[in-house]
């Protein structure tokens, strides 16, 4: 019964095979880049006129236990949890990153809707972390 848990952690891991983190790396640079900077450390040149500040991309799982927080990663990105910036919503790119339904695993092992663009940008901000 022990290889039980390690067995279903690996079972209910997102997809790799759904998920491109090098298409998700040029989402990142397109849309995310001039406010969380090119390594995603929160410095890009956007960063000086957005209160509050960009956060630090490369440390999201530090900060969440160690565990990458998908779900809210996600939710953030396609507006279904806002976070105010500059006096208004962070950019809302659901519309943008929009494409068929995937799901994917959160970091609990939920089953997640999302989009193919959203789950590549979401695999390279998974490499991001530890930066």
């Amino acid at each position: 019964m022990k290889w039980l848990l390690p067995l279903l952690a690996i079972a209910t891991a997102g997809s790799a095979t759904a998920q491109d983190a090098r298409v998700g790396a040029q989402l990142y640079a397109r849309y995310c880049s001039a406010c969380h900077g090119e390594a995603g450390k929160g410095d890009g040149p956007m960063k000086r006129v957005l209160t509050p500040r960009p956060p630090d991309l490369t440390r999201l799982a530090e900060k969440n236990g160690g565990t990458f927080p998908r779900r809210r990663v996600i939710w953030r990105i396609d507006g279904r949890d806002p976070i105010l910036a500059h006096g208004n919503e962070m950019p809302v790119y659901g519309d943008l990153l929009a494409g068929d339904t995937l799901d994917i695993r959160d970091e609990t092992g939920k089953m997640l809707h999302s989009t193919p663009p959203m789950a590549d940008l979401l695999a390279y901000l998974e490499t991001l972390q530890g930066g």
